[in-house]
């Protein structure tokens, strides 16, 4: 076991505490709550940062570490919106949730076909990510920094990580159009 996919590993262990500490009735839990998201960010990118300069990809890795962020995304978005049930929350979490399955999914029949390379990760893909984790980020805080609101700008920044989150999976579904035509 590489020390990447140990890291990937440790993405996955974090969800149960991650889950506690967002529950904990006590005042720091949402700080207790973003620094574990954050560890959980982190770490994403640095197991696949040192699987490269490690040169310790692998396909068990190239697998693992994609369910490891949607699993992170998706518990975060769920307690989000249990935590705040708007149907602006609900939107946003069933776009993103519905879209990770749906190019889970493309990615799976891709490769069934031999066609994986058409759907591999793209810049836009990281974008989202990026943006979909500060975002998560600043809504699992959700309290106020002086006069800026934290929750606000959270909610802004989902929407644009929802805009991000359907252009890349147009993208996706375009690179695999050949495909569905055959």
């Amino acid at each position: 076991m590489s020390l990447p996919t140990l890291l990937t590993w440790g993405r996955i262990v974090l969800i149960p505490f991650f889950v506690l500490c967002f529950y904990l009735p006590v005042s720091w839990s949402n700080e207790a709550t973003v620094i574990i998201f954050l560890l959980a960010a982190v770490t994403d990118w640095l197991d696949g940062y040192l699987a490269r300069r490690l040169e310790q990809t692998s396909r068990f890795g190239a697998f693992l570490d994609p369910v490891a962020d949607k699993l992170m995304i998706a518990v975060a978005l769920v307690v989000l919106v249990q935590a705040n049930p708007s149907v602006w929350m609900a939107i946003a979490a069933a776009v993103i949730i519905g879209r990770e399955i749906a190019v889970s999914s493309l990615r799976e029949w891709m490769a069934e076909v031999g066609e994986s390379a058409n759907v591999a990760v793209s810049t836009i893909g990281k974008v989202k990510t990026a943006v979909q984790m500060i975002s998560l980020s600043m809504l699992l805080y959700h309290e106020p920094l002086n006069a800026f609101s934290v929750y606000e700008a959270g909610m802004v920044l989902l929407y644009v990580a929802v805009v991000l989150t359907l252009w890349s999976m147009a993208v996706y579904l375009k690179a695999a159009w050949p495909s569905f035509q055959k």
